[in-house]
C-alpha cells in the first residue's frame, strides 16, 4: 500500500498537469457570436469610410453641376477674369483667388516661426511646471470662435495697424528697392496683410500644438546622446529633433494651411473686401470664402450670380485638394528618402 509521501508527489504532480494544462477550446456558439461581431464591426467601418468618400463626392459634384452654368457662360476665362460686376452679369474668380492664396501663404510665412519657437521652448527651455499651462494656454486658441477674431482684428488690430504699424513699415520698408512695392499705400489699417495677420493667429495653435506633441516623440536617448557629444540645445533640435520629425511638422503646417484657406468670417471683417488685386499687401482686397459670405444673401435661386458663387465654392474645394495632394505627394517623398 503506498505511503502518505506517494500521495504527496502524486497530488502535487496531478496539481501540476492542472496547472499546465491548457484551457479548453472554445464551442461552436462562441466562436460563431466572435465571428458574427467581428464581422458587424468591419462591416461598420468600412460603411464609415465609404460614407466619407461618398459625401466628399456629392458635395463635389453639387457644387461643379450648381457652378456649371458660370462656366459655360464665361469658360475657362471666370478663373482668370477679374470682373465682378452683377449689374451687367458678368463675374470673375481671379481676384479671389489671388486674395484666397496671397493671404493664406502670408499667414502661414508669419505662424511658423511662432509656432516653431513656442514648440521649441515648450520642449526643450521651459520649466516643468510652466509647459502645462501656456501649452493649454495656446490650445485655447483653438477654441476662440472665428468670429470673435474678426470682431478683435476689426476693433482693435485694425486701428492699431493704421496707426502705428502700417505707417511705420511704409517709411522703413516701403523705400526698400526691389519690395518696397508691397509696403506702400495709404494706411487704412485694413488690406491683405491685416487679414493674413489675423488668419495667423488663428492657425498658430494647430501647428504649435502638432510641433510641441511631435517634438516630444523623440527618443530621449538621442538627444541625451547629442548632449553627450557636446551639442548645444540648438544644435540638437536642429540635427536631431527636426530631421526625426520632419514628416509630422510638414503635416501640421499643411492642416493650418488648409485651415486659412477657408477661413470666412474673421477675413471678411479685416480684408477691406475690394474687388481688385493690389500689388501692396496694404490694399484691400478679397477671399472666395469672404466672397461667397457676402454675396450668397443678395443671389436669387436660378441666377448667374449664384451660380457664380457656386463656382467659387468649388474652385475653393479644388484648392483645398491641391494643397492635400501637395502634402501627401510631399510627405511621401520624405519618407522614402
Amino acid at each position: 500500500m503506498p505511503g502518505p509521501f506517494f500521495f504527496l508527489l502524486t497530488g502535487r504532480h496531478s496539481v501540476s498537469q492542472a496547472a499546465t494544462a491548457s484551457p479548453p477550446p472554445p464551442t461552436r456558439a462562441a466562436r460563431g457570436a466572435g465571428n458574427l461581431g467581428d464581422t458587424i464591426f468591419e462591416w461598420a467601418c468600412r460603411g464609415a469610410g465609404i460614407f466619407v468618400l461618398l459625401l466628399l463626392g456629392a458635395i463635389i459634384v453639387e457644387l461643379f453641376i450648381a457652378g456649371l452654368p458660370a462656366f459655360r457662360a464665361f469658360g475657362l476665362g471666370f478663373i482668370t477674369s477679374t470682373d465682378w460686376d452683377p449689374v451687367q452679369e458678368v463675374f470673375g474668380a481671379g481676384v479671389s483667388i489671388y486674395g484666397t492664396i496671397v493671404t493664406a501663404l502670408l499667414s502661414i510665412v508669419l505662424a511658423v516661426p511662432l509656432a516653431f519657437g513656442i514648440a521649441f521652448y515648450l520642449t526643450e527651455l521651459a520649466p516643468v511646471w510652466l509647459r502645462r499651462p501656456v501649452g493649454t494656454a495656446i490650445e485655447l486658441l483653438a477654441a476662440v470662435p472665428s468670429i470673435i477674431y474678426g470682431m478683435w482684428g476689426f476693433f482693435v488690430i485694425v486701428p492699431a495697424f493704421a496707426t502705428h504699424i502700417q505707417p511705420t513699415l511704409i517709411d522703413t520698408l516701403g523705400e526698400v528697392p526691389g519690395v518696397g512695392f508691397l509696403f506702400q499705400g495709404a494706411p487704412f489699417g485694413t488690406g491683405i496683410f491685416t487679414a493674413s495677420f489675423i488668419l495667423a493667429i488663428m492657425i498658430l495653435p494647430f501647428i504649435a500644438a502638432t510641433m510641441r506633441d511631435v517634438f516630444e516623440q523623440v527618443p530621449p536617448v538621442y538627444k541625451e546622446s547629442a548632449y553627450g557629444l557636446g551639442a548645444t540645445t540648438w544644435e540638437v533640435m536642429k540635427g536631431v529633433v527636426i530631421p526625426y520629425t520632419r514628416v509630422s511638422v510638414v503635416g501640421g503646417i499643411m492642416l493650418g494651411l488648409g485651415r486659412a484657406l477657408g477661413e470666412t468670417m474673421a477675413v471678411t471683417f479685416v480684408i477691406g473686401n475690394a474687388n481688385r488685386i493690389s500689388t501692396s499687401l496694404f490694399g484691400p482686397g478679397n477671399t472666395i470664402a469672404s466672397l461667397v459670405a457676402l454675396e450668397f444673401g443678395e443671389s436669387q435661386e436660378g441666377s448667374l450670380k449664384l451660380a457664380s458663387l457656386l463656382a467659387l465654392g468649388f474652385i475653393l474645394f479644388v484648392l483645398s485638394f491641391v494643397v492635400l495632394a501637395t502634402s501627401r505627394y510631399l510627405l511621401r517623398s520624405r519618407l522614402k528618402a
